[in-house]
């Protein structure tokens, strides 16, 4: 029960930095240079690209789920947002998060992408992805900070489901406007947020800035500000 309930709680300020998971980044960035024509992957700069997205994946999961406060994985955590006794926790929420944090960075050699599995189905749910530049899904890795709560899970997209698992590049199109390349907001920044009526609109729209998750939006910016001074992120 112990072990179950360890489990739940968002991933800890040094769970990214343990010897298990640095193994999981050195992985990650090596699965993610294969992407990439053979000539470019003895590059400096194409290595320094991938290890950077690799361990911000793993630092920015973690992170994610503290700003987030979900306090069960999953299907879990949906529940609880549907049911209104959390604010954030649903899988689009951290897909959201993710290409916010590893948008940090302008990119040459990779891309982010977005995807989801059963689109429009009950059991939909929503990952980012990284691909070589100019790549088309599902030429890819499928990056899952929801499942676990913060504690990345990692998949080869062209070894998933292809009639259940597509790209949604509008998701990336939205998310693109909110946060360019090389942006700066704060990790407790969040682009969509659930109005008193219970729909999901903009941060910038008036109905949103007067709903309580905009409140608490504000207050964890405002805490941030005195958490990690000097760094947009907590990690």
């Amino acid at each position: 029960m112990l072990i179950l309930l360890a489990g739940c709680y968002p991933a800890q300020i040094q769970y990214p930095y343990t010897a298990a998971v640095v193994v999981k980044r050195t992985s990650l960035k090596d699965n993610l240079l294969a992407l990439l024509p053979q000539p470019q992957q003895s590059q400096q700069a194409a290595q320094a690209e991938a290890a950077w997205l690799a361990d911000t994946a793993y630092k920015a999961a973690a992170g994610i789920s503290r700003i987030n406060g979900s306090w069960f994985p999953g299907w879990a955590g949906n529940a609880l947002v549907n049911a209104r006794l959390q604010d954030r926790g649903l899988c689009w929420h951290y897909q959201h998060d993710m290409y916010r944090e590893l948008r940090r960075r302008p990119l040459k050699f990779f891309r982010l992408g977005c995807c989801v599995r059963d689109g429009g189905f009950a059991t939909e749910h929503n990952c980012l992805y990284i691909a070589a530049a100019g790549a088309a899904w599902p030429h890819c890795w499928v990056l899952d900070a929801w499942m676990w709560n913060g504690r990345l899970k990692v998949d080869k997209a062209t070894e998933l489901s292809q009639r259940r698992w597509k790209d949604r590049p509008s998701v990336c199109d939205i998310q693109a406007v909110c946060y360019p390349e090389g942006h700066n907001w704060p990790i407790e920044h969040w682009s969509v947020l659930r109005s008193e009526d219970g729909s999901y609109q903009g941060y910038w729209l008036e109905e949103t800035r007067r709903s309580s998750q905009y409140k608490r939006m504000y207050d964890n910016i405002l805490r941030g500000l005195e958490e990690h001074p000097g760094s947009p992120t907590n990690y």
